[in-house]
């Protein structure tokens, strides 16, 4: 007899787990709206106003925008550069003002950059550590940066070449089950 009762039985361990049937419309839109916001690290509200904002301009396609606004955020592009591990840190390392955009000081994770601006770190006593282990980890990694961001590795400084749009980034939520979500 298995001690896993996943293997035991064909339904999950608890008191309400054969309950829920087939997840509805409504649910997997919901899902993918729940994933999408919680990648990037915000809240409801937030979210909801990048939505606004996208959806209120005639002038550029909806999801070229919503992406933009999603994908230029300061904390998004330290991820992206690699100088954070994950959304979460790099948002720990703006709000605790290690960096700086175009040699000012910007401590906003939700900041948003514009073409060509330049992201570096502030160097002072305490970051040249951090500074020291970050350029021996981009060495070793090489990660892959994404074709808007241009990366210098040894100066640790990042530049937005040019904005992002829908094709170029890979999501980790369906989009069009998002806009079918909030448009209802």
């Amino acid at each position: 007899m298995a001690k896993c009762s996943f293997t035991k039985k064909p339904y999950a361990p608890g008191q309400h787990s054969k309950k829920g049937g087939p997840v509805t419309d409504f649910g997997k839109q919901l899902l993918q709206k729940q994933t999408l916001k919680r990648s990037y690290g915000l809240r409801e509200k937030q979210f909801k106003n990048y939505f606004k904002k996208a959806a209120s301009s005639s002038k550029e396609d909806f999801l070229d925008l919503l992406v933009r606004s999603l994908e230029t955020r300061l904390d998004n592009v330290v991820y992206r550069l690699g100088f954070a591990d994950s959304r979460a840190q790099a948002r720990q390392l703006v709000g605790h003002g290690f960096l700086q955009v175009n040699e000012g000081a910007v401590n906003i994770p939700s900041f948003a950059l514009k073409q060509g601006d330049v992201v570096s770190f502030k160097i002072n006593k305490e970051s040249k550590k951090y500074l020291d282990f970050l350029r021996d980890k981009i060495e070793k990694k090489k990660k892959e940066v994404p074709s808007w961001l241009e990366l210098d590795a040894k100066e640790l400084k990042g530049r937005l070449v040019a904005l992002p749009n829908a094709k170029e980034v890979k999501m980790s939520a369906d989009l069009q089950s998002v806009i079918e979500f909030y448009s209802r």
